[in-house]
Order: structure tokens, then sequence, then C-alpha cells
């Protein structure tokens, strides 16, 4: 195995004046920007010792890296405008191998047939025309990092637009990957063992895309099967094709590294460099959580950009439009994506208004020593629950639900499953002392196999239940078939052991399941209570005008 190459440093960038050319400066203890060299900031463990200053002051141009060039492709998503001026082109995009087949982290993927989920990340080379907008040369930094990850998931019905942001410096466990070599692109015969505790967007600067793509996999059990990576070199003249794009501030925007981005309070429409500096700052004066902060402004920014394409108002001149289209395709590479894929996915996204459009922040729990971004996991595990699940979101303004059915619903037909394969777990969720354990020793009795019994974690249950995983129903309803009244639960969590909660409504009754082969149709329904998100989380809607009175 190769040894992990050290995680290199990707938090600053110098301003841009109004020529173009560089402004060096530090801050004062306010954090406004005063002359002066800058001290440069450790983000992580530095790639290598570096004594010159020269090589120091160098390192200074590297910047917050948010490779914003990739808010275009959620308003040609939604819109379909200009996929087929690419399509007649016949000039495609740049493909590079990301997707994971057959993904074992995936849950229910037969649940999410249908469904369209976009890995968009913003990359941050330093080489070719990136290094002319501010991102420094491959003598700062080698490779690539993914410091804007975005997960865009349109449901089968094409009913909404979820848009998940990442934290870039999130703490993940990142999966055996073979090593990436981002200037061919490509991948190398290098292979690195999985390990924890790595940065998200050093996973990506390891092992690419493909690295990537396993890891978000991993961390939310969606189905991704798009990629599309793309750098921030046309970024301000994409912005610019379109007009520029409003956004909204209450207070003047001063960064203590890019210095004064708006002076002013109040509502503006900001050409495509002053965009690029409102996306990826963050060292702002007043904003106290850098990246949160950067990650609300850049929701805010694509939702502005959504509402005007939306509207109709940036997308109708066909000139802009082929030179903005002709931009995007110059700065993307993909898997699996083709024009006339986004085509027909626009055209079917065509009557969305944008109050369906939501964007989330995945929460975290403060950062662990290294820096790291602590993933709150059973709360991100729920809210990609309640996305796969259609379950209303905070913020969420969605069309009114279609009329219900006079047609009764067909329940389903499982197949029973030899009860001795299985590992049931008996909760005692009663409040009487000893049901578990009488209760397992019925059920061996009539061939069940044993994990363990337990005390139910969550105290008392009302309700007596059998909880299992996705892909594990037909064993949860062989045990419901043994136990009268239980109703059946599904949790994501549990791999393959199935939960038996003993509630106070147990009639203390173990029956013979089912005969193996033979069909269950009457499947106690699965509990459809909303998922219980976390009050906190961090929501922009797209119909929201933040200069609203």
């Amino acid at each position: 195995m190769a040894a992990e190459p050290p995680e290199s440093v990707t938090d600053v960038l110098d301003p841009l004046d109004e020529n173009g050319a560089r402004i060096s400066g530090r801050t004062d203890t306010a954090g406004w920007p005063t002359s002066g060299p800058a001290a440069p900031e450790t983000v992580g463990k530095p790639k290598r010792r570096q004594t010159p200053e020269s090589r120091r002051n160098r390192r200074l141009r590297i910047a917050g890296r948010t490779a914003v060039a990739f808010f275009s492709v959620m308003a040609l998503l939604i819109t379909g405008g200009g996929w087929s001026y690419l399509r007649a082109t016949s000039n495609g995009f740049t493909q590079v191998s990301a997707l994971a087949e057959n993904d074992d982290n995936v849950i229910d993927a037969d649940a999410q047939l249908g469904d369209e989920n976009y890995l968009i990340v913003g990359t941050d080379t330093r080489a070719g025309a990136n290094g002319d907008v501010g991102a420094g040369t491959v003598e700062d930094a080698e490779g690539a990092r993914a410091d804007t990850t975005m997960l865009v998931h349109i449901p089968k019905d094409r009913s909404r637009v979820v848009v998940m942001s990442f934290p870039r410096d999130l703490d993940v466990t990142r999966p055996e990957c073979n090593g990436w070599d981002n200037e061919k692109p490509g991948y190398t015969d290098e292979v690195y063992d999985s390990a924890m505790g790595d940065k998200l967007n050093a996973v990506y600067n390891l092992g690419g895309p493909r690295c990537l793509v396993s890891t978000i996999q991993r961390l939310t059990g969606s189905t991704i099967n798009h990629f599309i990576g793309i750098d921030f070199a046309g970024f301000e003249q994409m912005v610019d094709k379109l007009d520029g794009v409003e956004v909204c501030v209450s207070q003047p925007l001063e960064d203590s590294v890019l210095g004064t981005i708006i002076p002013e309070a109040g509502r503006h429409r900001i050409d495509g460099k002053t965009a690029l500096n409102y996306v990826r700052a963050r060292h702002v004066y007043g904003e106290e959580r850098s990246d949160y902060d950067r990650i609300n402004r850049q929701q805010k920014f694509l939702a502005s950009l959504l509402r005007g394409a939306l509207a109709g108002r940036m997308l109708l001149d066909p000139g802009r439009l082929n030179g903005f289209i002709d931009a995007f395709r110059k700065a993307t590479f993909v898997h699996k994506v083709e024009a006339n894929d986004l085509l027909m996915l626009g055209r079917s996204l065509q009557d969305l208004e944008s109050g369906a459009v939501t964007f989330l922040t995945v929460p975290t729990a403060g950062t662990n020593s290294y820096g790291n971004e602590i993933p709150r996991t059973a709360d991100i595990q729920a809210i990609f629950r309640a996305i796969r699940d259609d379950q209303p979101l905070p913020g969420e303004k969605t069309a009114p639900a279609p009329p219900p059915t006079l047609e009764a619903p067909i329940p389903p037909t499982l197949t029973a499953v030899d009860p001795s394969t299985l590992s049931l777990l008996v909760y005692n969720g009663s409040g009487i002392t000893g049901l578990a354990n009488q209760t397992a020793s019925q059920l061996a009795n009539v061939g069940f196999g044993i994990y363990n019994t337990d005390n139910y974690t969550e105290g008392n249950s009302a309700e007596t239940k059998v909880r299992y995983s996705p892909g594990h129903e037909a064993e949860a309803a062989t045990v419901a078939s043994a136990v009268p009244g239980a109703t059946m639960e599904l949790d994501e969590s549990l791999d393959s052991i199935v939960e038996l909660v003993l509630g106070e409504n147990f009639q203390q009754t173990v029956n013979e399941p089912t005969p193996v082969g033979s069909p269950i149709t009457d499947v106690p329904a699965a509990s459809t209570a909303p998922v219980e998100l976390p009050s906190d989380l961090e929501h922009v809607n797209a119909a929201d005008d933040p200069c609203a009175s």
C-alpha cells in the first residue's frame, strides 16, 4: 500500500485589485485588512516543511477553494435551458471514472430507482487557467481538493430538489482508494488503505472522484448516479454572461484576506469577479463560523441564481446562454452525464417552483483535535431518510399534494424465510422484569436464531414492534407473523440484525411463524411516522428573498 501524502494548506488567497493584480495584506486584531506581509494560516497538517519566506508567501495565494463555477450546474439542471444547444454542438463533456456500482453502503437501492442524485464537486486545481484567477500554482500545492461538495437529490416524481452541502473539513472515514493524478486526469496504480479521520477535501486530493463518491455514499446511504466536477477558471465569465447575479447583504462584506467585497448593505447585482469573492470568502469580518457562513452565502447565491433562471430573466437570450454553456462545458469533467440526459431532466422539471428547491447543510458537533468537523451521524442518517422518503423538510414550500386515490392500497407480499437463519435481538420495553429472556426462549422453541436479549435502550415502548434495516423485510415479516400485534418499523442503522421490541401491549404469546417459502400477505405496515429532524438544521429555500421586508 502506498504511504498517504500529508494534507496541504488550502485556506488563504490574496484578493484581486481592480486591474486583476494580487494585493498582499495582513489583519489587525479586529480582523480588518491592513498593509504589510500576511502570516500563513495552518489548516490540517502541512504537506511539507518550507522554510524560505518566498514559499510561505506563495502559500498565501492558495484560496479558500470554493471552486464555485459549479453553481451553474443547478440552474441548468432545473431549467433545462441550453442543453439543446450543447447537444447540437456535438461537443460533449470530459469523462472520468467516478461512480461505484453495487455499493453495499447504499440503503434500499431498489426504492431509490428513478431518483437522480448528482454529486457536484468544486475542485481547486492550480493548473492552467485557475492560476490566472488566483488559485496559485502547482508549486504551491499539487493535485486538487474538493472544497465545495453538494449532493443534489431529485426524486423520481420530480416534485422537488434538495441540495445538501458538506463542510470541506468534515471528518470522514476514507475507503480503500487508488491514487488520483489530477493532471492526466486519471487514477494511478498506488493503493491507499482505508483510514479514519480524514478531511473530506483531502479524500478527493488522494483518491479523486471515485474515492469521494464512495465516501459520500457511505455517509448518506444515497445512490449517486451522476458526478459533475468543475473548477472555477470560467466562473467569472459564466456569471458575466448572465449579466450578474443579485445578492443581498445586511452589512458591508469585508474579508480580512480578500478585502472589501461589497461596500454597502442592501441589494446588489454583482459581476463575476465580485461573485467569485462573495462565495469563496472565509475570513469575513462579523462572521464567526468560517466555512458554515461561506456555505450559507453559497446557498443564498445559488438560490438567487435559480430564482432568476426559473423566472426566465437570465436564460432567454440565446447568445448569452450559448456562451455560458460553452464556458461551463470547458470547465467540467463528468461521469454518466450527457447533454441529452440533462435536457430530458430539465424538461421534466420545467414546472417546478423555486419554493420546491431546498438547501441543507450537514450538521456537525464542533471540531476534534485535528480541526476536523465532527459529523452528527444519527442526525445525518435521519435527514437522508427523510429525503429518500420524500418527507417534508424545514423551510420547504412544495406544490400541493395530488388528490388521494380511491383505490385501496395493495398490501405487500413477502415470502417467509427460515427462522433459524435470523439474528434476532429481543428487547424488553414492556416494564415486566424478565420478559425478554422468557420470550426469547419461546421464539427459540419455534425455530428462531436468538442473537441476544436486553432492556430496550429507549425505555418502555407502548407498541410491540419488529425493527429491521432495508433488504430485511422478509425476515422482519417472518418474526411479526409469530408475534401477535407486532408492527414493523424500518431503521436504516441496524445492518443484518432484526430487533423485536416487546412493548406494553405485548400479549405474551408466541406462535409458529409462517412456513418457510409461504407468502406472508398480512404484513403489518412499517412505521410511516415522520422522521424527527434536528431542530438546528440549517436550511435555505430558493423562494426566500433575503432582502424582502
